[in-house]
């Protein structure tokens, strides 16, 4: 599951605190793991498709049936955005307003890289395909229209066929 929240980036950028104020306490800065430079991203790109057909949903009280299902989730405020299959939608009666592919980057990116999101971004709105990104620990996860799936693989898997 990615789960996805507002924080202040600046303040915890790369740093695990402890107790930096009591004695013998102090700040210990790490690098987030993952590839960092965008041509050895870009040349080890690869494209899995999760099994399933999933939408977004909003609600202001997520009840126990639908975390079970969520794949992720983001707050927002007094609600919580859900992606989640299409049929656990329909079951809990929340409106499916769009059908979506999940495809998983699976180059292992490090959450401080430069310009993956941005290259992939532009590689689908090339090809008229509407994208939404997710990051995750390890790697970025794209929700794109159902029908358009094949075709978002192909833009972004194209520099390896040549």
């Amino acid at each position: 599951m990615v789960r996805s929240s507002c924080l202040d980036h600046d303040a915890l950028r790369g740093a695990i605190t402890t107790r930096s104020s009591a004695p013998g306490w102090q700040a210990v800065w790490v690098a987030a793991p993952g590839e960092t430079d965008l041509a050895v991203m870009l040349s080890s790109l690869a494209v899995e498709r999760r099994p399933g057909v999933f939408t977004y949903v909003s609600d202001s009280s997520v009840s126990p049936e639908l975390l079970a299902e969520a794949h992720a989730l983001v707050t927002e405020g007094n609600e919580t955005t859900i992606v989640l299959p299409v049929d656990a939608a329909e079951r809990t009666r929340h409106p499916v307003d769009v059908r979506l592919a999940w495809l998983t980057l699976t180059v292992q990116s490090s959450l401080e890289a430069v310009g993956l999101t941005a290259h992939v971004s532009a590689l689908l709105a090339a090809q008229g395909i509407a994208c939404n990104v997710l990051a995750g620990y390890h790697h970025d996860h794209l929700l794109v229209p159902l029908e358009r799936a094949d075709d978002a693989v192909q833009a972004l898997t194209a520099r390896q066929q040549q």
